[in-house]
This record gives structure tokens, sequence and C-alpha cells, in this order.
């Protein structure tokens, strides 16, 4: 899974695509962390990712976290697609994350 990042004034925000699964939530953990010292919001663009297995939401879980831990700003979610929305559902985790439609809206809420 290719992930990038674009820096804004107050906000990063993390673009991947494809699955985030047991092969590459590591990597997207590992990216995610780097942010968290940051004082600036993280953003998780989900435009494109269509499927998270329990390994990935567990890789984000720890990172909002960690985010909580240190008092900084909350993992934003954007652009989730039907299926990971649902997961989110199902597992009970979507009330503990900021979610939009649109990454316009998402960078605007920071």
């Amino acid at each position: 899974m290719d992930l990038t990042r674009t820096e804004y004034k107050r906000c990063t925000v993390v673009k991947g695509s494809g699955r985030i699964d047991s092969a590459s939530a590591p990597d997207v953990e590992k990216v995610l962390m780097e942010l968290v010292p940051k004082a600036k919001a993280i953003i998780l663009d989900m435009a494109d990712i269509d499927f998270v297995s329990s390994a990935g939401w567990w890789s984000i879980i720890r990172v909002q976290k960690e985010l909580k831990k240190s008092g900084r700003n909350d993992l934003i979610m954007v652009a989730l697609c039907e299926n990971v929305r649902d997961s989110m559902e199902l597992i009970g985790i979507l009330p503990y994350f900021s979610t939009y439609d649109t990454l316009t809206d998402a960078v605007a809420s920071v």
C-alpha cells in the first residue's frame, strides 16, 4: 500500500489506496504514529480504501488512543466507503472517530 502525506497549515492528510489488512496495517500505523508528536491534526483520507481488516482497525485505534493520551487532536477519517463505514458500525467504533464525507469539510473542521 502506498501512503502519501500532504502537509497543510493546521493538519496532515494521509491518503492510502486498496486494503488495510494484516500485511499493510503495520505500515499504516507507523506512518500515522510518526505524526502523533506533532501538534497538527491527522486526517486519514479513506476515499480509495475499500477494506479494513481487524488488524487494520487495531492499528488505527492505537493511533487514536495515542492522540487522545497526548491531549492532541483526534484522528479524523474522511470519505469512508459503505463497506468500511459498515464495519466500523459493526464493531462499534464509529462514534469514537470524527468522520467527514469530503476532504474539504475535514480540513475545514480543524
